[in-house]
């Protein structure tokens, strides 16, 4: 399930791809719906089968979908539809383009239906007993954690750093809503990536290891919608950062000082090495009053994020 969830993200990111680089794409018939819609078939097949397994072995078919899969198979329903609708759309209205593209309502149908399917083996690793604390055995489950932040990071590209760099290179003229973007974008994405990261850790131990698969794979396919496989770089070694703070800290809701402390350092340490990287390569045109202020609110924001996953215990 995994890895067909993986091929789906893949058809996704491609297609988002040609998108952006190639003019006057005007067919829904293209190899990347191919390769998204083919992933689709493989991983409502691989689920299809494994149903009718567990029903030809006496299960009733409402029970013969494994824990973790029935909103999968949901999701597979409204992914079909989404698909006919989206061929429908693109027959009467065009072709999108650009932030069109994103924000298209068959799309986003597309989008919450995909993150569905894909969080699946996620979701089944949650009910589970825990399968061990080294990293094979946790691989599933964040391959599919990371390629439902992926979708959700895909579907705000807009906003999003390794796409539009905007503090690099020389200053614009019009600075304000370039800056205004930036920083907005930054929020954004600490928040989803904190959301997710901060749900891993508070059930489970994760392995050294973990956090590095998370953010170089999800860097790695941002990275992918406008080849700068520079900031894959980024993801790795904030990844590795988050690691050794894992190791170091050990945040979990026994220890919920630790777990704030994981929560705002992580964030922090991933646009520090945001900004570092455009520092050794193409330069930032921020002061140093913004571009650091922009890392201690990326810091804030998964410090209150924190707040959300595990709040402070109510008084009796």
């Amino acid at each position: 399930m995994t890895l067909c969830a993986g091929w789906m993200l893949a058809g996704l990111y491609l297609d988002g791809w040609a998108h952006r680089h190639i003019p006057n794409l005007e067919s829904f018939f293209t190899p990347w719906h191919g390769l998204l819609y083919s992933g689709f078939f493989a991983t409502f097949s691989l689920l299809g089968v494994t149903a009718w397994r567990n029903h030809a072995r006496g299960w009733p078919w409402l029970e013969s979908v494994p824990p973790g899969y029935r909103l999968s198979l949901i999701g597979m329903l409204i992914f079909f539809v989404g698909g006919l609708g989206d061929l429908a759309w693109h027959t009467l209205f065009g072709i999108e383009a650009d932030i069109d593209a994103l924000l298209s309502p068959t799309h986003l149908i597309l989008a919450v239906s995909g993150t569905l399917i894909g969080a699946g083996p996620f979701r089944a690793a949650w009910h589970r007993p825990d399968s061990g604390n080294h990293l094979i055995a946790q691989l599933p489950m964040l391959l599919s954690l990371t390629f439902g932040w992926s979708t959700m990071t895909f579907f705000t590209q807009f906003a999003h750093s390794f796409v539009r760099p905007m503090a690099s290179g020389a200053a614009p003229e019009a600075w304000f809503y370039p800056q205004a973007l930036e920083l907005a974008g930054i929020l954004i994405q600490s928040a989803m990536m904190m959301g997710l990261v901060l749900l891993a850790v508070l059930r489970w131990r994760l392995p050294f290891g973990s956090l590095t698969v998370m953010l170089t794979v999800n860097a790695a396919l941002v990275c992918l919608l406008e080849l700068r496989p520079g900031f894959i770089a980024v993801g790795l070694l904030a990844g590795l950062a988050g690691d050794w703070l894992v190791f170091r800290l050990r945040p979990s809701s026994d220890r919920p000082r630790a777990f704030r402390l994981f929560a705002g350092a992580l964030p922090a340490l991933y646009y520090a090495l945001y900004f570092l990287g455009l520092k050794l390569t193409t330069g930032v045109w921020w002061s140093l009053h913004l571009w650091t202020g922009a890392i201690v609110m990326a810091g804030l924001t998964g410090w209150l994020i924190s707040y959300l996953t595990f709040p402070p215990r109510r008084p009796a």
